[in-house]
C-alpha cells in the first residue's frame, strides 16, 4: 500500500480527505515503524498545535478499521504501523526499542496446530518481540 492508496481508501469509504489525515498517513510511511498515539501527536504538534489526543485516537481507530494501519500491543500500550498490504500470509518480528518490523513468511500456527479437528481457523496473529541488530549495536556503543 502506498500513500495514494491509503488516502483513496478514506474517500472510497465516504470519509473526508483532510490535511491532518494526509499528514498522519505520511508519518507512518516516513517513520516505517510502530508508533504510539502519543508519538503521532508529538510528531504532528508542530504543524497542528491544537491537535488533540481524541482526534489522533479517532483517526487511528478509523485507519485500523479501514486497513490503512495495523495495530498491536506491547508494554500495555497500543501501537500502529502502516498496513503491509499484499495477500501473502505472514507474521512479524518487532524491535521493542525502535518499533521497526520485518515480515517472516513462516507460520508457527501450522507447526503447532496443523488443522484442528472440527474447527476452522479464520484468523490469528503471531508476533515475535526482540531487539534489532541496529538497536543492539547502539546499546553496546552507548
Amino acid at each position: 500500500m502506498d500513500i495514494k492508496q491509503a488516502l483513496n481508501l478514506l474517500k472510497q469509504n465516504g470519509y473526508k480527505y483532510t490535511g491532518k489525515r494526509e499528514m498522519m498517513v505520511q508519518l507512518f510511511f516516513e517513520e516505517g515503524r510502530y508508533l504510539t498515539a502519543k508519538e503521532v501527536l508529538d510528531l504532528m504538534q508542530k504543524d497542528y498545535p491544537g491537535l488533540s489526543f481524541d482526534t489522533v485516537y479517532r483517526n487511528l481507530a478509523l485507519f485500523e478499521q479501514l486497513g490503512i494501519v495495523e495495530g498491536t500491543e506491547w508494554n500495555g500500550e497500543r501501537r500502529y504501523r502502516i498496513h503491509c498490504g499484499g495477500d501473502s500470509h505472514h507474521h512479524h518480528i518487532i524491535c521493542t526499542e525502535c518499533g521497526r518490523t520485518r515480515a517472516i513468511e513462516l507460520c508457527p500456527m501450522k507447526a503447532i496446530f496443523g488443522q484442528p479437528e472440527n474447527f476452522e481457523i479464520t484468523g490469528h496473529k503471531f508476533e515475535i518481540y526482540g531487539i534489532c541488530v541496529e538497536c543492539k549495536e547502539y546499546e553496546k556503543n552507548a
